[in-house]
């Protein structure tokens, strides 16, 4: 009887979210960024993940909640922020190995959001894994000088969801298998500034996806993404990109009046360093994040004065190669400080040192 609940349990969230359709348009309403929001650090494989790592922009009561579904699957419901199309997500592998999660699908049931989530061992074997998660969906436009915030949903073959806080028309150019040319226009900057997430979606088969590279101009954030698959081959999937700057990356900000990111440009450098130029250093609390070296391929990123739980951490690599990050374990937050201990990076199962960017939020 037990089997029987769980592959109907999970028969049904796959109708819900098949029903709704993964995502389609920003959103009518002209409303302030964010919408809705909410983030979690999942650490069970059924239940209520851990508490004191979830929140979102729900009244409060009700919890962020798990339900597995096959080998490496879960079906993480966020609850009251469900909206009948769009949004974001986000996650992020926390594990001892060389692993990554990707997200599968999302959409609303009832009034809920359910974001399937799927992780694998370097190889393609699905396998249970802590992971951090975030979603979130925006419209409006932003009126701010300095703060910019955007995200492309791509589903494979168009955009499917997307995001710009100055209503420009978001643009992404096929290149190569594996590659494509994002556009951001309108939100533009004279210097580089800002913080990228990117994260790979597809139900089907394992995917990794990246930052290959970034340039900025007034007009606008021209953004490069790749994906790999399992032989870290260029692979076609869908993917999920979203920019930040002087916002959090649930869109929000005051609150969270404690947020920060950074982009370890230099990851041979053993450290502590400030990453430059401070644009891509954002601390809303003006603190100094700084980064070390944990070892190969591990990094420690300190974020100060920003430290209060619930809190969420994501990261993506960056770079022209199949090199992917996760994270290594927990962060922790003491006192009014944020410690990330650690960022790991892999090429294959070797961990080397990679660029990456780390972004940072906590609920308040």
């Amino acid at each position: 009887m037990r089997l029987l609940r769980t592959v109907v349990t999970r028969l049904l969230l796959l109708c819900a979210l098949v029903t709704a359709g993964a995502a389609a348009g920003a959103g009518a309403a002209n409303a302030a960024v964010p919408d809705v929001w909410g983030f979690a650090y999942v650490d069970v494989t059924s239940g209520v993940p851990n508490l004191a790592y979830q929140a979102g922009s729900w009244a409060p009561g009700p919890t962020v909640s798990v339900t597995p579904g096959g080998s490496g699957e879960y079906f993480v419901r966020f609850p009251k922020i469900g909206i009948a199309k769009g949004g974001i997500a986000h996650v992020t592998a926390i594990s001892q190995s060389a692993e990554w999660c990707q997200i599968e699908k999302w959409g609303p049931a009832g009034s809920d959001e359910i974001v399937a989530v799927r992780c694998y061992r370097f190889g393609g074997t699905p396998v249970n894994a802590r992971f951090s998660i975030v979603f979130a969906s925006s419209s409006g436009a932003l009126a701010s000088a300095t703060q910019a915030y955007g995200y492309v949903y791509w589903d494979g073959t168009s955009i499917a969801s997307d995001y710009n806080s100055s209503l420009g028309v978001n643009a992404v150019f096929p290149n190569a298998t594996g590659d494509w040319t994002v556009w951001l226009p309108g939100l533009g900057s004279a210097v580089q500034a800002g913080n990228i997430q990117v994260t790979a979606v597809d139900s089907s088969k394992p995917a990794r996806c990246k930052v290959g590279a970034w340039s900025w101009a007034a007009s606008g954030q021209k953004i490069q993404v790749l994906c790999h698959d399992v032989a870290d081959k260029p692979y076609d999937t869908g993917w999920t990109l979203t920019y930040q700057r002087e916002r959090a990356i649930t869109g929000a900000f005051a609150p969270p009046k404690l947020f920060a990111y950074t982009f370890d440009n230099t990851p041979a450098n053993p450290g502590p360093y400030a990453p430059a130029p401070t644009g891509i250093n954002y601390n809303s609390q003006s603190g100094v994040n700084t980064v070390r070296t944990a070892g190969t391929g591990m990094r420690l990123v300190y974020f100060p004065r920003v430290g209060a739980t619930p809190n969420n951490v994501q990261v993506t690599a960056f770079g022209p190669g199949p090199e992917y990050c996760n994270l290594l374990t927990l962060w922790t937050t003491s006192g009014s400080d944020v410690y990330v201990r650690d960022v790991v990076c892999y090429k294959g199962t070797t961990q080397v040192d990679q660029p990456s960017f780390v972004t940072y939020v906590s609920k308040y």
